[in-house]
Parts: structure tokens; C-alpha cells; sequence
């Protein structure tokens, strides 16, 4: 979005309503101005109602909420991704083994760790714990929370690469066909032993192992120097 339209949500933000000339707060050309307030008002994040005052819609007041107002050039502010993360533990003739899955797509193309992905606007952790574990293992399971994981990764160059809470959950008691591969990885179950001697192994997946067999709900952040990326 162009600095100007950040601009003009960053005055509404603070105002209940505002006149034209309130929101032209950097004295640009009338014409430049409009343009830009029109593009707002055609995107309905700003409205205009009949005594002639500009406010925020709902979708505008949620948008600028975003805003990182404390900074020079107004921008959405980057913020962690929140996602959930499951961990299936079944019982093989009394041995235990995680279903492990290999990921087939970038970042991290090959690297083994778990059933992962983001939850969606307006969707409960268990909801997308459960979306996520059946589409893309096949399974059903009784979901538990286990812990909240907050993983920061680095490239070798010290770059800040991906910032993410993951809600770690344990699966249990499962029910479906499992699907040894989908579009963007492969799912297999390991022991423990056989996991950690995996190639490409995530850093964090024996700390997982560890949170979800302890059965204390933990939580643990770390920085990781990555590669592989």
C-alpha cells in the first residue's frame, strides 16, 4: 500500500472522523491526495458519510491496527506467525513411535520434523490442529495441548529468516488411513533412536520429544542458527 494511504488510515486511527483537509497531513497537491483517499474508499477500509467526514470501516479499523505508527515510513508491522504444530505418538507392539514427516517444499526442502502449519483467521488452535493433521497425514486423533514453542531462525549471515509460536500439540488415538505422501512432503513413523540419527533434522524436533513425553505443558523458545533454507 502506498505511503499516502498508510498515512491517511495512521490520522484515522486516532480520530473518531476527519475532514479532507484534516487527513492531507504532508500538504500534497489536492488532486495526488484524492487519488490516493479514493483508492481507500474503493478498497472500503475508509468511508465517507453524509456531512462529508472520512472514519475507518471495520475492515479499515482492523487493517490500520497493524500500522506500525511509531515508525517513519508508516507500514504493516511484521509480527510473528502463529501456528500449530502436532505430534502423533502411537504404540507399535510396545514400542513407541512419532509420525514424522519429511517436508517437500521450500524453505527447508527435505528437512524432517512434524505436522505443522498456520492457523487460519477466525479458527480455534484445536480446529486447525485437526484440519492440518487430516489433510496432510489423513488421520483423526485425540489432540492435547502439550506446550507453546517460540522458534526464531537465523541464516549463517546472522539474517533473520522465519519468527514463529508454534501451540504444540500431542495426537493420540487415531482413526483414518494414513497417507505416506501429499503434495509438499511424506509422512513416516519412526522410534525415537531412529529419528535422531535422520539427516536434516529440524533443531528443535528432540526438544519436541521431549515437551509432548514429559506431559507438563511447557514453554520453551530458542534461536537457531540454520542451513538449508
Amino acid at each position: 500500500m502506498h505511503q499516502i494511504q498508510n498515512n491517511i488510515l495512521k490520522t484515522l486511527l486516532f480520530k473518531e472522523r476527519a475532514r479532507f483537509a484534516e487527513l492531507n497531513t504532508e500538504g500534497i497537491s489536492n488532486d495526488h491526495f484524492t487519488f490516493h483517499l479514493k483508492r481507500l474508499l474503493e478498497q472500503k477500509l475508509v468511508e465517507k458519510n453524509e456531512q462529508g467526514f472520512y472514519n475507518l470501516t471495520i475492515i479499515g479499523k482492523e487493517h490500520a491496527n497493524r500500522l506500525d505508527t511509531d515508525a517513519k515510513d508508516v507500514d504493516i508491522e511484521r509480527q510473528a506467525k502463529i501456528s500449530v504444530l502436532a505430534v502423533c505418538v502411537g504404540d507399535f507392539l510396545g514400542q513407541t513411535k512419532y509420525l514424522v514427516q519429511q517436508r517437500l517444499k521450500h524453505p527447508s526442502y527435505g528437512f524432517y520434523g512434524f505436522v505443522t502449519g498456520k492457523i487460519k483467521w477466525g479458527e480455534t488452535v484445536y480446529e486447525a490442529a485437526q484440519r492440518e493433521l487430516k489433510e496432510e497425514t489423513g488421520l483423526e486423533a485425540k489432540l492435547a495441548l502439550a506446550g507453546i514453542e517460540h522458534k526464531i531462525d537465523y541464516s549463517d549471515k546472522g539474517e533473520l529468516l522465519e519468527d514463529k509460536y508454534f501451540y504444540v500439540m500431542k495426537g493420540t488415538n487415531f482413526s483414518g488411513q494414513l497417507l505416506e505422501s501429499f503434495e509438499g512432503g511424506k509422512n513416516i513413523w519412526l522410534l525415537k533412536q531412529e529419528i535422531e540419527k535422520l539427516p536434516d533434522l529440524f533443531d528443535d524436533v528432540l526438544k519436541i520429544i521431549e515437551v509432548v513425553d514429559k506431559g507438563k505443558f511447557t514453554f520453551f523458545e530458542d534461536k537457531y542458527n540454520v542451513n538449508g533454507y
